[in-house]
């Protein structure tokens, strides 16, 4: 549009400048200047851009508005360079949210070359701008990713060759970025039934996730397909982790778990030891607090002891135990009937004052079970019952001779 134009010329450059302001565009007429441009036309899509009615500009220098605030230079250059590319720049809105806006200027000459008006055409830039910054967010984010995190990353196309390698993790794989660009999967990985099986499925579709061990290094992949614009497979993502000292550390934790419980059941069966006081007497000192689990891996125990020595008495010595639940009542008395059913007797003793409370307070019914005072008490008895069950035997076999 840049001319120099002669009346008829005017009158039709005039046409078309009245067209593009009263147009859907972004447009802005000024006369002066390039130092001093003053606003003669405003469009109505500069209304809608930024936000001010033509009443609030038209007559004021461009410098001194919303377009001049941002970049004051941005008009001159556009005026001096003559067919050049848009400028983009940042403009406030009324509102005041920015946005950004490509700009080309059109000026107007009379016959002796003179810039008699001059005219502004933008274009709102501000969703692409912020696309373009996603965009270099996201270049910037993944590549500090594949530069620090121990990931290797690599895309494949639908025949499963390389198209993409690289990522931090590769150093523990003796590969460098890039080095399998070009390569079949298939022809690398081919000997890993798992990895092959994995990236097949991935190539057809599916998401999959595994896990393989290759020269001492133990990778998990997650193996992702791509689609095309239809959504038909065309091709792969893997993103693999390289967990070689996390697996170490889950190996160690493993151990020492299995340490601490191995531990806590040598603790456990030294707290409860099961003690053969006398000939064919079992005694059981309990110690603490006696819960349900503790009172079922104890019956567990004195049972197999029980059968193994031929014990005819089991002493259950509660002398130590501070407390008991209903559960745990529970426990005992079907401890002493299990001990019936093995063909031994058995004898609570040592139930402290506060337990007895507890266990009366919980309707716990003792009848038919033997109770006594203390340890020294229940072994007296059982003793005595088995010297006169000795007497009463021999004095049947005497009887029978």
């Amino acid at each position: 549009m840049d001319q120099v134009a002669g009346p008829d010329e005017l009158e039709i450059a005039t046409s078309y400048m009245n067209a593009v302001l009263n147009g859907p565009f972004i447009a802005v007429e000024c006369t002066g200047d390039i130092g001093t441009l003053e606003i003669v036309a405003w469009s109505a899509g500069a209304e809608r851009m930024l936000g001010y009615a033509g009443g609030e500009v038209i007559g004021r220098r461009l410098a001194d508005t919303a377009l001049g605030s941002v970049d004051v230079d941005l008009w001159r250059r556009l005026c001096e360079v003559q067919g050049g590319a848009p400028l983009t720049a940042e403009h406030r809105r009324k509102d005041g949210r920015v946005v950004a806006c490509a700009w080309v200027h059109e000026p107007v000459r009379c016959a002796d070359g003179q810039v008699v008006r001059r005219l502004f055409i933008g274009q709102d830039v501000t969703d692409r701008g912020r696309q373009a910054d996603a965009s270099r967010d996201d270049s910037v984010i993944l590549r500090a990713i594949l530069d620090y995190v121990p990931i290797a990353a690599c895309k494949y196309d639908r025949d499963g060759v390389f198209t993409h390698h690289d990522g931090k993790g590769l150093e523990n794989s003796g590969l460098k970025p890039g080095d399998l660009i070009g390569k079949n999967v298939f022809d690398v990985y081919g000997a890993d039934p798992v990895a092959a099986d994995g990236m097949r499925r991935a190539l057809s579709g599916e998401i999959v996730e595994n896990q393989v061990e290759n020269q001492g290094v133990t990778w998990r992949s997650w193996l992702l397909p791509v689609v095309d614009e239809r959504g038909t497979p065309n091709g792969a993502v893997s993103v693999t982790f390289d967990i070689t000292d996390m697996k170490r550390k889950e190996i160690e934790l493993q151990a020492r778990i299995d340490m601490i419980q191995s531990q806590q059941q040598v603790i456990r069966a030294l707290s409860t030891p099961i003690i053969e006081v006398w000939d064919r007497v079992l005694t059981l000192p309990m110690v603490g607090v006696v819960d349900s689990l503790r009172t079922s891996e104890v019956m567990d125990s004195l049972l197999d002891a029980i059968s193994s020595k031929g014990a005819r008495f089991a002493i259950l010595d509660l002398t130590g135990v501070d407390a008991v639940d209903t559960k745990t009542a529970s426990y005992l008395i079907e401890m002493v009937r299990a001990i019936r059913l093995l063909g031994a007797e058995g004898v609570i003793t040592g139930i402290r004052s506060n337990v007895a409370q507890t266990m009366i307070a919980l309707g716990v019914d003792l009848s038919g079970i033997i109770t006594m005072g203390n340890l020294r008490a229940g072994l007296k008895l059982c003793i005595q019952r088995m010297n006169r069950a000795a007497a009463a035997d021999g004095a049947a076999r005497a009887e029978s001779r």
